[in-house]
């Protein structure tokens, strides 16, 4: 299933995506795509739907973030061996975690504002896990089964914030529109290797990122099993796992968004966003 939320910013409703590529309305049915709608039961309940009774939504509709009232929004670092080679750093021995603020959430077509003062203002394609069973102690070899599914997300980074102002990776994570997400919510039965999934990022029309998951440090049912040893992970808390190498900061110069710029993101399988660069307002 793909799964979405559409409407206006703070009015969105629940969707699925039909066999034609329509919008169905599945307010009738669920309350918002996040939390405990993202457990089995009730994702099997909604395979079973009979599509072609709900409402269509309109077309051109705005999608707003696939996965609402997310409690938490986790992240991992330096998961891709040529991205810390770009950035100097060395590969780590453990997934490093760090947290973006949930109110960075934005759908996946929205403008991203560069933040009031910025200079260095970064892309990372990224895939984003979602949580679908409260896990805590996870073996890692039943770790996918705690995953609802997938999507993809732009990792938006301001390099100053995170690198030179004092440590605490989350300064340069979490500013205001910092994390598109969606366009939809690809339930994991749909992903049949999510070590396998292309992933590209564009900047203008010129292709920066291009890489797979297959190349990851830590694998996705690795990450889920380690964060389970240090705090409960609940349905809707989202994991960004890492980008590919061609950030910003690796270009020699480095280069980093400006207003007026346009970046096109996509993931195998999960979609592609849009989304033009505008100076905070």
């Amino acid at each position: 299933m793909k799964l979405v939320r559409f409407g206006q910013p703070g009015s969105e409703k629940p969707g699925i995506i039909d066999a034609q590529g329509a919008i169905r309305d599945l307010s009738g049915v669920v309350p918002d795509i996040g939390g405990a709608v993202l457990e089995a039961a009730s994702l099997d309940r909604l395979r079973k739907l009979d599509l072609s009774t709900l409402p269509t939504a309109a077309a051109g509709v705005r999608l707003g973030a696939c996965v609402g009232g997310a409690r938490n929004f986790y992240a991992v670092g330096l998961n891709y061996v040529d991205h810390a080679k770009e950035t100097n750093s060395p590969i780590p021995k453990e997934p490093i975690l760090f947290n973006k603020a949930t109110s960075c959430i934005v759908g996946p077509n929205d403008d991203v504002m560069i933040p009031k003062g910025s200079v260095k203002t970064d892309w990372e394609v990224e895939l984003c896990v979602v949580i679908g069973k409260r896990a805590r102690y996870v073996p890692e070899a039943e770790a996918l089964s705690y995953v609802a599914g997938y999507c993809v997300c732009n990792d938006v980074s301001e390099r100053e914030y995170q690198m030179e102002r004092g440590g605490q990776w989350m300064k340069g994570k979490g500013c205001e529109t910092f994390g598109p997400i969606g366009p939809w919510l690809v339930t994991a039965d749909e992903i049949k290797d999510v070590q396998n999934l292309s992933m590209f990022l564009d900047v203008n029309g010129e292709r920066v990122q291009k890489g797979s998951t297959s190349t990851m440090i830590f694998g996705v049912a690795h990450v889920i099993h380690y964060m389970s040893q240090f705090m409960v992970l609940e349905p809707g808390d989202l994991i960004t796992t890492g980008t590919p190498p061609g950030v910003g900061a690796g270009f020699k110069p480095p280069r980093f968004l400006k207003a007026g710029d346009r970046m096109r993101v996509g993931i195998e399988g999960l979609g592609e966003q849009t989304q033009n660069v505008v100076a905070w307002r």
